[in-house]
C-alpha cells in the first residue's frame, strides 16, 4: 500500500470513529456524575448514597462489568439541596464529559430541575446527550405528567409506596386518627395527598385530624408541631420526612411522651433513624423499601451487605442505589454503544436480575418495577427481629412484602421521544 493510500485509509477510519456516535470500541471511559447533597443538614444522606454508588462502580470496573473493556469514572458534585447549584453542577459534569447523571437524594424539586435542564441541553446537543438516573426522588409526576425520555426512575414512586402502606393500614386496627405532617416541597405535598387518598380508601373509618407543612431542613425543634398532634389525638402520622427532619421529629415526640406510629417511605434506611427511635423508646416507624436489614430469605443482599461492610466499614442499606450503575452497564452492553438515545432505548423494558430479585424498567414511563417491603423499627425479640442496628437493640420487623407488579400504577406519561 502506498503512503497516500495508507493516509487515506487512516483518515477514513478516523472519520468512521467520529460518526459512530459513541460505539463502545471507540470509548475507554464512561463518565457518571453524582449530584446530591454532600454538605449541609443532609450531608450524611448524600455520603451514604455516594458510598453505595462508589462500591458498585469499583466492583464493575474490577470485574469487567462494563462492556468491551470500558471503565466507569465517577465524578462527584455537591447539590447543596439547591436547584440552582445542581444545574451548575450539571453544566460542570457535562463539561467534564459525563454521559449519565445519578441523583435523587436532593428532593424532587431539585431532581425535576435537573431533568428539565438535561432535556434542554439534549435538544441542543443530541450527539452528546446525557441520561438522568434517579435513585430516590419518588414524586409520581417525574414518571407521570412530567415524564422525560432522558429520565429513569430506579425507586418505587410515592403512589406505589403508599399503596403498600395503605394495605398495611387496612389490617392495623390501631390506626384511627391520622395527622398529615410533611416537608413543604413537591414530595412532601405528594406524600400527604396520596396518604389521605389511599389510606382513606383502604380505611374509610379513619379520621384525618390535622395537617401541616414545614420548611425542609430548617426546623430545629419540632415540639410545637408535636403538641398540635397530641392535642388532635392523632395516633398515626403520615410523614414523608427524612434525614434530620425525621430524627428530630422522633426526638421531640419522645421528649413529649408521645407514642405515635409514623407511616414513611424510606427514613428507616437513613443513618440515625433507628438510633432516634431507640433513644425515644416511643413511636413506631413503619416504612417501605426494596429491602431492610435482617430481612429473611434474601441471600444475595446478605452477601452484598457483608462484602460492602468489609470494604467500607459502613452498613449497607439501599440495594437500588448499588444496582443503578449495574443496570446502566447492562443497557450499555445491550445497546452496543454509548450513544445516549440507544442506551435509553436499551434500558426500556430491560429485565435485570438484581439482588432483590428480577426488576423491570417499564418502557412507557421509565419507572422501575421492584419489590417493596413494609417493615417497622422494633426492639429485638429473637423471633421477628433478630439483629439490632446502629449499636442499639432495635432492628426491623417485616410486615408485608409486595412485588413491583402488585404495586404498579397507571401513568399519565405522554413521552416525547427523539
Amino acid at each position: 500500500m502506498t503512503q497516500k493510500l495508507k493516509y487515506l485509509s487512516m483518515t477514513m477510519t478516523m472519520a468512521m470513529a467520529l460518526t459512530t456516535g459513541g460505539a463502545l470500541a471507540q470509548d475507554n471511559t464512561y463518565k457518571i456524575a453524582y449530584i446530591d447533597p454532600l454538605s449541609g443538614p443532609f450531608a450524611n444522606v448524600g455520603q451514604l448514597m455516594l458510598s453505595h454508588l462508589q462500591y458498585a462502580v469499583q466492583d464493575l470496573n474490577a470485574k469487567g462489568g462494563a462492556p468491551n473493556g470500558m471503565k466507569f469514572e465517577l465524578l462527584q458534585f455537591d447539590s447543596k439541596l439547591s436547584a440552582q447549584e445542581s444545574q451548575s453542577a450539571l453544566t460542570s459534569a457535562i463539561d467534564q464529559g459525563a454521559r449519565a447523571i445519578v441523583t435523587g437524594g436532593s428532593g424532587s424539586t431539585v431532581v425535576a430541575a435537573l431533568i428539565a435542564a438535561a432535556s434542554r441541553y439534549n435538544e441542543r446537543n443530541p450527539e452528546r446527550a446525557v441520561l438522568v438516573l434517579n435513585h430516590s426522588s419518588i414524586d409520581p409526576d417525574l414518571t407521570g405528567k412530567s415524564c422525560s425520555f432522558w429520565h429513569f426512575q430506579f425507586e418505587a414512586n410515592t403512589a406505589m409506596k403508599m399503596k403498600a402502606l395503605a394495605n398495611f393500614a387496612k389490617r392495623e386496627p390501631s390506626i384511627k386518627n391520622v395527622y398529615l405532617f410533611n416537608q413543604d416541597y413537591a414530595h412532601g405535598k405528594q406524600w400527604a395527598r396520596y396518604g389521605q387518598e389511599l389510606v382513606g380508601l383502604a380505611r374509610p373509618d379513619v379520621k384525618f385530624v390535622g395537617s401541616d407543612l414545614h420548611a425542609i431542613g430548617r426546623v430545629k425543634d419540632f415540639a410545637p408541631y408535636v403538641a398540635k398532634m397530641k392535642a388532635a389525638s392523632a395516633d398515626t402520622i403520615i410523614s414523608g420526612n427524612w434525614g434530620q427532619d425525621m430524627t428530630l421529629l422522633i426526638k421531640a415526640a419522645g421528649d413529649a411522651g408521645y407514642d405515635a406510629r409514623y407511616l414513611n417511605h424510606s427514613a428507616g434506611s437513613i443513618p440515625g433513624t433507628v438510633l432516634a427511635v431507640s433513644q425515644a423508646k416511643l413511636g413506631k416507624l413503619t416504612w417501605v423499601a426494596e429491602w431492610h436489614p435482617g430481612q429473611a430469605e434474601v441471600p444475595k443482599v446478605d452477601a452484598l451487605a457483608k462484602a460492602y461492610k468489609a470494604k467500607t466499614g459502613a452498613d449497607f442499606l439501599a440495594p437500588r442505589i448499588e444496582f443503578t450503575p449495574r443496570i446502566l452497564a447492562a443497557a450499555l452492553k445491550k445497546a452496543g454503544s454509548t450513544d445516549s438515545v440507544k442506551v435509553a432505548k436499551a434500558m426500556e423494558d430491560l429485565v435485570f436480575d438484581s439482588v432483590v430479585g428480577p426488576v423491570r424498567m417499564r418502557a412507557e414511563d421509565h419507572q422501575l418495577l421492584l419489590p417493596q417491603v413494609v417493615n417497622t423499627i422494633a426492639p429485638v425479640d429473637g423471633k421477628w427481629v433478630k439483629t439490632g442496628w446502629e449499636g442499639t437493640n432495635y432492628g426491623f420487623r417485616t410486615e408485608a412484602v409486595y412485588t413491583g407488579n402488585e404495586l404498579a400504577q397507571g401513568t399519565e406519561c405522554k413521552m416525547a421521544r427523539p
